[in-house]
């Protein structure tokens, strides 16, 4: 048998007509599992290798038993051996009329969720070291990201000066939220806490500081991406995997997006880029425009001149119930309870509370300053055959004419990539609907994705096949120095 001869697929076509490249921001890897243990053992021996395995083959608790019925097996034989073998996943996707790719885990899903300290680290180290070395001969043509272990800051940050800093990878895949026991759970009953953990935020209210992550990430130039995975948590069913996906990654997109503006990540490191993959861009639209309202009804300055109770005119009032009251809604029970209206029973009168600006962290002073905080460091992942992507770039119904920072993410790998050749093609079908510009579809399929990784490393493309396409990009934009 030769080697595999590429097809012409309407994908292909569809690139020909382009004069620019088209850069994967998500595809990923199929691991081939029986060689994981080879670096485990570089790692912690075979003792370790064999706790791995087990752990990994241990069934966990709610997950739908047809999960691996939604992996990408049966006839798309070649399309799955394709994700497993790096030298014909780089020749192949041409056939997806993509130019450069950047891939990320499936066994990173499960493996950054292990409970165990040692085997969740260590299963993370040997599949960055496993990547390294899989793809260091189709370099340019598309790169794996790290898998960064999110526990703890302080394992966040060895495993990415270890996986970008001594093996050389340039992108990151992280948790945008952790499973952790619930405390007081743990206090009385330890032995349930793999029954009961939940998810808790590496932003807002978290127990740990992720901010040591962030700066690391800022110097070794890395833009993080978090990429979702909870078929077991709030609101999950045991028993259908499709009640569990539809949304998923998008609420959870929302919930980190959020979680990672409020907390004020975005102003304490301008510099950063985060990525939201595989959720689509149309909650990223919601929240944005949900922000702007929120911070016209809601800043600091409106709630004390709409709502200081302080403000509150019991004489009105009093005169009102007199007027319309009745027999037990009298202007004297009223009065013998107007505390009630002046008060919220946590301050004094006249008293602002800290908890009242909600914008703290932000420092904002107008609400264009959004621009800055949220459409600027925030990039949104969208799949190839997601119907809202053209959201994005509706500037005459987002505020300020925004347009988000959209970016194409094949899922190649994945079970709703049913054929390579179908891929562009179908991202292509909002142009032909009327729904994007061409402009709008370059943004999405090229300037974006770039932009995403160079904004903060200028050379993450350098040595590529689209490196001089990017080059002239950033020349035009002004992000070249």
């Amino acid at each position: 048998m030769g080697d595999y001869q590429n097809k012409r697929t309407d994908s292909v076509k569809v690139r020909e007509k382009l004069d620019h490249p088209v850069i994967d921001g998500d595809g990923h890897i199929i691991e081939s599992r029986f060689v994981l243990p080879d670096f485990l053992n570089q790692i912690g021996g075979p003792d370790l290798a064999e706790r791995f395995q087990k752990e990994m083959a241990t069934a966990r608790p709610g997950r739908p038993k047809n999960l691996f019925w939604s992996a990408h097996t049966g006839k798309g034989t070649i399309d799955r051996v394709t994700t497993m073998l790096p030298r014909l996943y780089a020749q192949r996707i041409e056939e997806a009329g993509i130019d450069f790719c950047t891939l990320f885990s499936t066994m990173g899903f499960r493996v950054q969720t292990l409970h165990d300290d040692e085997l969740r680290q260590a299963g993370c180290r040997a599949l960055n070291m496993m990547y390294a070395d899989m793809f260091k001969d189709v370099s340019d043509k598309m790169t794996p990201a790290a898998l960064i272990p999110m526990v703890t800051p302080e394992e966040a940050v060895a495993e990415l000066e270890f996986a970008c800093g001594e093996l050389g990878l340039k992108a990151a895949f992280i948790a945008g939220e952790v499973l952790r026991p619930i405390p007081a759970v743990e206090a009385v009953a330890p032995q349930l806490n793999d029954s009961v953990r939940h998810y808790t935020s590496i932003g807002i209210d978290s127990p740990y500081d992720y901010d040591p992550f962030w700066a690391k990430c800022v110097e070794l130039k890395v833009a993080p991406a978090t990429h979702a995975f909870n078929y077991t948590g709030t609101h999950a069913s045991p028993t259908s995997y499709l009640y569990n996906r539809l949304g998923y990654f998008a609420t959870s997109g929302f919930a980190a997006a959020r979680s990672f503006f409020i907390s004020g990540i975005t102003r304490r490191f301008p510099e950063l880029n985060i990525g939201f993959l595989e959720g689509g861009v149309w909650w990223g639209v919601a929240l944005f425009n949900d922000l702007v309202e929120f911070w016209e009804k809601r800043n600091v300055n409106a709630l004390l001149e709409r709502h200081d109770p302080a403000n509150v005119d019991l004489g009105l009032m009093e005169e009102m119930y007199r007027r319309y009251g009745n027999d037990y809604m009298t202007a004297e029970r009223f009065m013998e309870n107007k505390d009630f209206f002046t008060r919220d029973g946590r301050t004094q009168p006249g008293e602002v509370p800290d908890f009242v600006d909600e914008w703290k962290n932000l420092d904002m002073e107008k609400a264009e300053d959004l621009l800055e905080l949220y459409i600027k460091p925030f990039y949104f992942g969208c799949e190839a055959d997601d119907a809202m992507n053209y959201t994005a770039f509706n500037a005459k119904a987002n505020a300020f004419g925004a347009k988000l920072n959209a970016m194409f993410s094949s899922d190649l790998g994945h079970w709703d990539v049913v054929d390579f050749g179908d891929v562009l093609e179908e991202t292509h079908e909002a142009v032909d609907k009327g729904l994007m510009t061409d402009e709008d579809f370059k943004d999405f399929v090229f300037t974006n994705p770039a932009t995403y990784m160079t904004r903060m490393n200028p050379d993450y493309f350098k040595g590529t096949c689209v490196e001089g396409e990017v080059a002239k990009m950033m020349k035009e934009t002004g992000e070249a120095a």
